[in-house]
């Protein structure tokens, strides 16, 4: 199979590596022959590092390993795309994805609606912490200290329950973004990562999936 891969005069294969369920590109990297072999025997990513001249596993050191759900080739045979279950973040700045700063944009965008992005928001909120710029309202709440954002999450929380008893799905919608915002700045103050939330909710989903009644759903599966 390997023969059929073009490999350019280095003897390297360029690889997108794409998140399997979201399809968010992670990163670009590259193979040599062997990395590509022990990809394929062990069902992990390996690549080829330019800069340390050998091969290495992603995660080996910092655990955020890639296991692999398949892998296509293009149609030059000369690129490679690798869908993987990431675990933890993919890039060594400890966003999720390598490419995480926008260089364009067009005014037709659309906007994400999907988890991504909290991911896109924590982004911008980590960085506010971190410069604490004039005119930033994430700045001016942490400036404050612990306290005041405590009492933040807590009057959010509040005006969600108030919208979820006046039966206002408006209110219910702008008080739940106004919620998980102020959630965000709670995690990104601590230095919380997403990607350790996103993981905790992994392990209880696959726990509910094991105590899954055989045979039937159970009442709260239906």
């Amino acid at each position: 199979m390997l023969m059929n891969l073009s490999f350019n005069k280095h003897g390297l294969i360029p690889v997108i590596t794409q998140d399997y369920k979201t399809k968010e590109v992670l990163m670009l990297a590259y193979m040599n022959e062997e990395a590509l072999k022990k990809t394929l025997e062990t069902g992990y990513a390996h690549y080829w590092s330019r800069s340390r001249k050998k091969i290495w596993k992603k995660g080996e050191t910092s655990g955020n390993t890639q296991k692999v759900i398949r892998i296509k080739y293009d149609c030059d045979a000369d690129a490679l795309l690798i869908e993987v279950d990431q675990k933890g973040v993919a890039c060594h700045t400890g966003n999720y994805s390598c490419f995480y700063r926008m260089m364009y944009e067009s005014d037709d965008a659309p906007i994400s609606t999907s988890a991504f992005i909290l991911e896109e928001i924590y982004n911008v909120v980590e960085k506010r912490i971190k410069e604490l710029p004039e005119g930033s309202y994430t700045a001016s709440l942490v400036k404050k200290g612990e306290d005041a954002i405590i009492r933040k999450i807590g009057e959010e929380a509040v005006e969600v329950i108030l919208a979820f008893k006046n039966k206002n799905n408006n209110e219910l919608i702008a008080e739940s973004a106004d919620l998980l915002y102020h959630l965000l700045v709670i995690l990104a103050y601590k230095g919380v990562k997403l990607s350790e939330v996103w993981e905790e909710l992994k392990k209880r989903r696959k726990t509910t999936q094991e105590k899954k009644p055989q045979g039937k759903l159970g009442k709260m599966e239906k």
